[in-house]
C-alpha cells in the first residue's frame, strides 16, 4: 500500500502542478504563487512517484513525505480561512479540495508505513 500511496500521490502533484502551470485558474491567488506552487508540485510529484518506484522506499524520506504532506494540508486550510490571498469562492473550494486530499495521501502514506515495518516479535519465556 506504502508504494501505491507514493505513486499516487506523485501522479496527482505533477498533475496538478502542470494544470496550475498551463492554465493557470483564475482563483485569486497572484500568478507568481501559482507559478512557484506549480512547480513545484512537477518536481515533487516526480519526486514521489520515484520514491514510490524504490524496491524499499526509504523509510526516513517517507516520514517526510508524509509530514510536508499534513503540513500542506494544514496550510491549505489556513490559506483559505485566513485571507492570506484575496481567493475567489472557486479558489478557496480549490484550495480546501486539495488540502483535503493531500491529507489522504498523507494517512494513506502512514498507514503504508506502518505495515511495512518488522513485526514485533513477543518475548519469549522461559521455562526455568
Amino acid at each position: 500500500m506504502l508504494k501505491f500511496a507514493l505513486k499516487l500521490d506523485g501522479v496527482a502533484s505533477f498533475a496538478l502542478g502542470l494544470l496550475t502551470l498551463l492554465i493557470r485558474p483564475e482563483v485569486g491567488m497572484p500568478v507568481a504563487w501559482q507559478v512557484g506552487l506549480g512547480s513545484f508540485c512537477v518536481v515533487y510529484g516526480v519526486g514521489v512517484f520515484f520514491l514510490g518506484t524504490r524496491e524499499v522506499p526509504d523509510r526516513r524520506i517517507v516520514l517526510l513525505v508524509i509530514i510536508g504532506n499534513a503540513v500542506w494540508a494544514l496550510d491549505s486550510v489556513l490559506t483559505a480561512t485566513l485571507g492570506w490571498f484575496p481567493l475567489t469562492g472557486a479558489g478557496v473550494a480549490l484550495v480546501l479540495a486539495q488540502g483535503l486530499a493531500v491529507l489522504g495521501f498523507a494517512v494513506l502514506q502512514a498507514v503504508g508505513l506502518r505495515s511495512t515495518a518488522a513485526p514485533s516479535r513477543p518475548l519469549s519465556r522461559s521455562a526455568a
